[in-house]
């Protein structure tokens, strides 16, 4: 099929393959047909077929086309849907990285297609945000005096509503099917009281094209249970509507957006201390407080989606609107979210919409009874199936899928009080081959060709812009290991409009230093690198280890460094070996220098705070359905002669840092030296000098590191101290005087490119963290303190012969105070002295012959001075102080 400028649009067919292109356009990025483009992509007009509306309330001028090539293609009754040249013409992404020039047909293509889509809703659905508030329509909802409820399932031939209130026979309750696949059936409520009692069961019972009934759990359901009691028991549909008394009211107010996430990843269940799943209210009350002591500013929470196997971690969702009921009610996890807010912390979502369960009885695939992807959330054949993953793939250019996504994103936003989200496998989203056996290097042709899943990228698009519009203050995360440009870039520009993205590579890096490198071949410069490889503009969430690293199979750092030492070797109260001594120092280096230079936020998981030891491993056939390592162990930290606690207060230092000091924040961010011999690390983030001593055994003293601003400097945070487990080998009441390094402006002539520097005493193994200590005129003359008072000073003027002018101001301090006899007859000399320059100032009356001579003496005088304090040795160093 062509459109109007006699390109190919490919479809998206059901038959299509898994690597099918999403753009089948036959030269498209040849230059030849570029400016063909250019001139006409004003005036695209995609023909297509409408997608199946299940429920077109506002859709009264909607076309449908039955066509089995289009999952779901729409367009309005008028032929052509105008976009203007700045639309498709000024994309600030280009801006920002000339090299995507090349491509810029690609995002062209894509914006173009995002905007038809937004004009498609505006139409048909009074825009995207009436769109997204799919569960006031689907699902069961109250209208009219009663309980309404409906579903899409095209593929269903009959269908009737079975559950507790009917004793499970639909005969009576047979729902009414439109010409969209849209199934209703309304229930007037019975002397004031519902049709269905709150907290009872229900399923969607509804007959295939075969003959065959199936149940099913309703789609949009907003909480499900399972019978505890039964090995491998199905889980059933909730009706979800408790009484006033029994509904959570929000207390507190979402707290302020912060300058940079600090993030704690936690997941729920595995929580408590006991080898048993946590629940909600137990995790707000004592899991919260521990994250807040530790001064983080967010919560991201795992496995809230009700998903039907606990070992999958909550990354094989079987019901998208209901709250993971093994730890607990919609209204508990309303309560935790609202104690977080109480605390001023965010709280984000790892919301998946890159796959769902494989699971059939219980799940959402049990709607897919084989029709073809226009009438199924899925697509078809090899597409709609992950096979590393085992679970299915949504077809993302179908309506009705995205009314369901983008309506859930706004659910979990609006009910629940979610700040954000972070979107879990977007790599598996962006392409057609979602990452399998595919090595990234950087090349731009791996992220904008035919493997990419344009129809997901606008998708993400879609989710992005409806997210801030809803939550302007949202924080949206996204887990990509490919790298995409423009992920992390606002979508008005081109970009998918993600704030941050995870720097997945990091944690990789870590793990294979422990594990298979000797202290001697610890690289700096691939660290430093390895820590500061991302995108320009584009931000960053580091982390040393999330749950991924410490899955069975793997281990925590912690554990990689000390292994069965922590189970023997943890006591204060004898000298550490070895062996934790060097785990300790590394852990708290390696966690603090990817904080500090690894990204514009920085992530947790739950426990590796204070190096929590082994692995997790969720119940499972394989280990006889033990909690043994699916749970947190808080007494490890809590026991003070443990020596837990001192990873666990440097993990709350440095975080304190960054509260103070906002260098996460901050933009500057420079590596002045990566000493391979040394071993040594030297960067500024903001106005903090940050340096990290990696040998093993050597002690620099004196030791030489640039920085940007003159002036004193003191330790702002040093690992080596006592209270972290350290020797204390490092001053904290030392102060450093910072020595000016080659020409100002040239920084080749600089130290290490740095115009200043200052040395510092550093122990191996140890990271210390120096502040610039802002001083006044007083402080930086050696005067003492006073409370004074500035005298006005007479206007002067200074006449010249030849009419050029020269004004001289002087400000006089009176110096005051009642103190001691000898301070007072001090204070009157200095204030004598004054007294004379004032004098002399205002009496001044020069031509401008005179007044340059007295400025060329002047200089001479000044030069004669500083040769005298540098023979001398200031005390004050090289610090110098204007005129």
């Amino acid at each position: 099929m062509l459109n109007s400028l006699g390109f190919s649009i490919s479809p998206f067919s059901s038959s299509s393959s898994s690597h099918q292109s999403s753009l089948s356009f036959p030269g498209l990025f040849s230059s030849s047909s570029s400016r063909k483009y250019r001139a006409k992509a004003a005036r695209i007009s995609r023909d297509g077929a409408f997608p199946k509306h299940a429920f077109p309330f506002l859709s009264k001028t909607l076309k449908v086309v039955s066509s089995s090539n289009f999952s779901a293609v729409l367009r309005g009754e008028s032929p052509a849907m105008t976009l203007s040249e700045e639309d498709v013409e000024n994309i600030g992404i280009l801006a920002v990285d000339p090299a995507l020039e090349k491509y810029k047909d690609h995002f062209r293509y894509r914006m173009t297609r995002y905007l038809e889509q937004k004009k498609l809703f505006e139409k048909h659905e009074g825009g995207l945000e009436e769109f997204s508030r799919g569960y006031l329509k689907f699902g069961f909802n109250r209208e009219y005096g009663g309980i309404v409820y409906r579903e899409w399932a095209p593929a269903a031939v009959e269908a009737e509503l079975i559950g507790d209130f009917n004793g499970w026979n639909g005969s009576n309750h047979k729902m009414e099917k439109n010409q969209f696949g849209g199934w209703s059936i309304k229930m007037p409520d019975v002397d004031d009281s519902s049709a269905i009692p709150h907290n009872s069961r229900v399923k969607f019972r509804f007959k295939n094209g075969n003959g065959v009934w199936v149940d099913r759990i309703p789609a949009w359901i907003k909480y499900a249970i399972v019978d505890s009691t039964k090995f491998a028991a199905p889980y059933d549909g909730v009706y979800w509507e408790p009484p006033s008394s029994e509904r959570y009211e929000f207390n507190y107010p979402r707290p302020p957006k912060p300058k940079a996430p600090r993030i704690y990843e936690a997941h729920v269940g595995m929580s408590s201390s006991e080898p048993r799943i946590n629940s909600y209210r137990e995790f707000a009350d004592e899991v919260l407080p521990r994250i807040k002591a530790n001064n983080y500013n967010t919560v991201q929470l795992m496995a809230v989606m009700e998903h039907s196997y606990y070992a999958s971690f909550g990354y094989h969702v079987t019901n998208f609107f209901a709250v993971s009921s093994r730890s607990g009610t919609p209204e508990d996890l309303k309560y935790l979210i609202d104690e977080a807010h109480s605390l001023g912390l965010q709280v984000l979502m790892d919301v998946v919409h890159s796959h769902t369960s494989n699971n059939v009885t219980d799940g959402l695939n049990g709607y897919d009874v084989g029709q073809n992807s226009e009438d199924s959330y899925f697509h078809t054949g090899e597409r709609g199936y992950h096979k590393l993953w085992d679970s299915r793939l949504f077809n993302y250019a179908n309506w009705e899928v995205l009314r369901f996504l983008l309506s859930n994103l706004r659910w979990w936003i609006e009910e629940f009080k979610f700040d954000g989200f972070r979107f879990d496998g977007v790599t598996s989203m962006l392409y057609h081959h979602h990452g399998i056996n595919m090595a990234f290097t950087g090349n731009y042709e791996e992220y904008f060709s035919e493997a990419t899943d344009v129809d997901a990228v606008i998708y993400l698009m879609l989710a992005n812009s409806l997210i801030h519009s809803i939550l302007p203050d949202a924080t949206v995360i996204a887990e990509d290991v490919s790298g995409m440009p423009g992920l992390g870039r606002p979508v008005p520009e081109g970009g998918v409009g993600f704030d941050y993205r995870l720097a997945m590579a990091i944690p990789d890096k870590w793990i294979d230093y422990v594990k298979n490198k000797s202290d001697a071949e610890w690289s700096m410069k691939d660290i430093s690198w390895s820590l500061t490889d991302r995108r320009y503009t584009e931000k960053c969430i580091s982390y040393a280890e999330s749950h991924d690293q410490s899955i069975v199979g793997d281990k925590t750092i912690a554990f990689f460094l000390m292994d069965k030492e922590m189970y023997s070797g943890m006591s204060c109260l004898e000298d550490p070996s070895p062996i934790v001594e060097r785990g300790i120092a590394l852990h708290k280096m390696i966690h603090f220098i990817t904080m500090a230079l690894g990204g514009e936020g920085y992530l947790n998981f739950m426990g590796n705070e204070f190096g929590h030891p082994e692995w997790i491993d969720f119940p499972r056939e394989g280990n006889g359905w033990s909690y043994e390592k699916c749970r947190r162990q808080w007494n490890l930290v809590d026991t003070d002669h443990l020596r837990y606690k001192f990873m666990n207060a440097f993990d709350k230092a440095m975080n304190a840092l960054d509260e103070k000091y906002s260098f996460l924040s901050s933009a500057k961010q420079i590596v002045s030296s990566a000493n391979e011999d040394d071993k040594v690390i030297v960067f500024e983030r903001g106005d903090l000098v940050f340096v990290f001593n990696f040998h093993p055994e050597i002690t620099y003293e004196g030791y030489k590191v640039g920085c940007d601003l003159p002036g004193k400097y003191k330790v702002a945070l040093d690992s080596d101290a006592w209270e972290f487990g350290g020797r204390g080998r490092v001053g904290h009441d030392v102060e450093h005087f910072t020595s000016p390094e080659g020409i100002p402006g040239v920084p080749e002539t600089n130290f290490n490119n740095r115009p200043n520097s200052f040395k510092v005493l550093s122990p191996p193994r140890t990271c210390v963290v120096y502040y610039r200590v802002e001083e006044d005129l007083s402080e930086a003359t050696g005067e003492e303190e006073e409370n004074n008072e500035t005298e006005p000073l007479e206007d002067v003027s200074v006449n010249t012969d030849d009419k050029s002018t020269a004004i001289v101001v002087a400000e006089i301090q009176s110096l005051q105070g009642e103190e001691e006899e000898e301070e007072e007859e001090a204070d009157s000399e200095k204030t004598t002295a004054s007294q004379l320059k004032q004098k002399e100032l205002i009496n001044l009356r020069v031509n401008s012959q005179d007044f340059e001579a007295e400025e060329a003496e002047n200089d001479e005088e000044e030069e004669e001075e500083e040769e005298e304090a540098e023979e001398t040795d200031n005390a004050w160093g090289d610090v110098s102080f204007d005129d």
